[in-house]
Parts: structure tokens; sequence; C-alpha cells
């Protein structure tokens, strides 16, 4: 009788062993969620800063004048009368070689 109890026993045993480790709300499902909220707190934290930094960015549009005269002119390119704009356009990197001549072209001769 005492055999049986104790079979019995290491039976309900090995069943909650199952079911803790791979059964719905186990050991492996523990472990994702544990995964899922960290990566979460990693976002949080990103995008916290992000809106710091965005909130500080309206704060000197709404209180700054040279803060909105700087986005004029790094955005849209104004300027403030009298002033004389300049445009540096660079050659392409492959331009500037391709239409000098190399040093073995004698220019057709």
């Amino acid at each position: 009788m005492l055999r049986w109890i104790a079979l019995v026993l290491l039976l309900i045993l090995i069943g909650l062993q199952l079911k803790l480790w791979t059964g719905s709300g186990g050991m492996h499902e523990v472990q994702a969620l544990r995964t899922a909220v960290t990566r979460q707190h990693a976002d949080n934290e990103r995008l916290t800063q992000r809106n710091q930094a965005l909130a500080a960015d309206v704060s000197d549009l709404k209180h700054g004048e040279q803060a909105v005269e700087a986005r004029a002119r790094a955005e849209l390119g104004l300027i403030k009368p009298g002033e004389t704009f300049y445009q540096v356009v660079e050659r392409p990197a492959g331009s500037a070689s391709a239409s000098a001549p190399t040093s073995g072209d004698n220019g057709g001769h």
C-alpha cells in the first residue's frame, strides 16, 4: 500500500515538473516574457530621451528667436536682407577624374 502511494506521488511530481517546464505559463514562457520586458524598458528609455530632446527643441522655438532663425537658415535656406548667399557645389568624386586627361593621353597626337 505504501508503495502505491509513493508511486502515485512520484507520478504527480513528474506531471507537475512537465507542466512547469513545458506547459503554458511554464519556465520557457516566463523567460520569454522577461526578455520582452527588458527590451521594452530599453525602448522606453530611448523614446524618453528622444521626447526630452524634442521638448527642448519646442521650448527653444517658442521662447528663443535665435533658434527660429537658425532653423530657418538651416532648413529653408533663408537669409537676412543685405546678406549675400553663396552656395558651393562640389563635383562628384567620379566626374573630376573622368574629365581630367590621363598621363598616357596626348590629346590625340
